[in-house]
């Protein structure tokens, strides 16, 4: 059962309300270098990204980004923090979202402007709390980033657009440790009905990072938290796109791109498997469709594997056989494998 909140809209895409759990990125380039901003958000859009960050470091950058808004092909959301004149600007420049913190702005008025400026547009403001970042008062009062912590902090931010009578409202609560992000979302979700961003920050780089990741988000996910999710890694942010979507996959909440199962090996296989999963995986990266394709290295569980995808092969020695739903097509050499078995994808898809 999912966590029913409320809804709001990132340009055209819903958060919250029992939509689907979106997926966000950010981009690692520089915001006032707009051909690069772009190239970056291309990538990110054909790898399923629908809603993508931007950095504010400057006011340059708040005026790049109506140039970025009008070339991106999904929503935009500034990312800003200190310095209201550059959300102001960010929303002059049409984005869609705002990331900021209302109690790092400065004084109420400040404030004030800024969600007039974006009542007027439409426009939700996300609250973010990070561990790394917490008021010093509430580092006195709790020891550290506890939980209990991290949920006051962002029930602080809450009550200052709610007293500005502000309500387009998501929130997201994160530490790059993975039980204290489970807990804090889970308090945070008992006490609030706004839509929440679920991440794990910090999580690190593709490998450790994705483990992090997947085991928290996927547990909240399961427990029907989260309504627009962003895996971070230390790397392409395009890799943090294609672990979400695994993840909410793996779950049975999202079903972008093929279903891709592949055998461990062990001393059975007889032939190379490894760098064949590889190169089948990455030529068939691109498909959007619902069905399943397996590689499997030996006649144990790979016929069976095999025969109960769309597609695949199962090795035997210094050959496979090629199975299109359940059906052996032919045998073919391990050398033809990969091609053998992405042709016939293709071909049929």
């Amino acid at each position: 059962m999912r966590k029913s909140t409320r809804q709001i809209m990132i340009g055209n895409i819903p958060v919250g309300g029992g939509a689907p759990c979106s997926v966000q990125s950010m981009c690692s380039t520089d915001t006032r270098d707009v051909a690069a901003t772009l190239g970056q958000i291309g990538r990110l859009a054909a790898a399923g990204c629908e809603i993508v960050r931007c950095a504010v470091p400057d006011m340059d950058a708040a005026v790049a980004l109506a140039a970025v808004k009008a070339g991106s092909p999904m929503p935009l959301i500034a990312d800003i923090h200190f310095d209201y004149k550059l959300a102001l600007k960010a929303l002059e420049s049409g984005v869609d979202g705002l990331r900021l913190n209302p109690g790092n702005i400065g004084e109420k008025w400040k404030v004030a402007e800024v969600v007039k400026a974006a009542a007027e547009r439409n426009v939700p403001i996300r609250i973010g709390v990070n561990g790394g970042s917490l008021e010093k008062e509430l580092l006195v009062k709790y020891g550290h980033p506890t939980p209990e912590a991290m949920v006051e902090s962002a029930l602080g931010h809450v009550r200052i657009l709610e007293d500005l009578g502000y309500q387009q409202i998501k929130i997201s609560i994160k530490v790059s440790d993975v039980l204290r992000t489970l807990e804090a979302y889970r308090l945070l979700s008992d006490a609030v009905e706004y839509p929440l961003h679920i991440g794990v920050t910090e999580a690190g780089t593709i490998f450790a990072g994705t483990v992090k990741s997947s085991v928290g988000l996927g547990i909240l996910l399961h427990q029907g938290i989260g309504d627009t999710m962003r895996v971070s890694l230390t790397g392409d942010p395009v890799d943090e796109v294609r672990v979400a979507y695994d993840i909410l996959k793996s779950l049975g909440l999202r079903t972008r791109g093929i279903n891709f199962v592949s055998c461990p090996t062990c001393g059975r296989c007889q032939v190379n498997l490894i760098p064949v999963a590889e190169e089948v995986e990455r030529r068939l990266a691109h498909l959007d469709k619902k069905l399943t394709v397996a590689v499997m290295g030996c006649s144990v569980n790979g016929p069976g594997e095999a025969r109960e995808a769309d597609f695949g092969i199962a090795g035997g020695r210094g050959e496979g056989l090629l199975f299109r739903h359940g059906e052996i097509l032919r045998k073919v050499p391990e050398a033809e494998l990969a091609d053998a078995l992405v042709e016939e994808v293709l071909k049929n898809t």
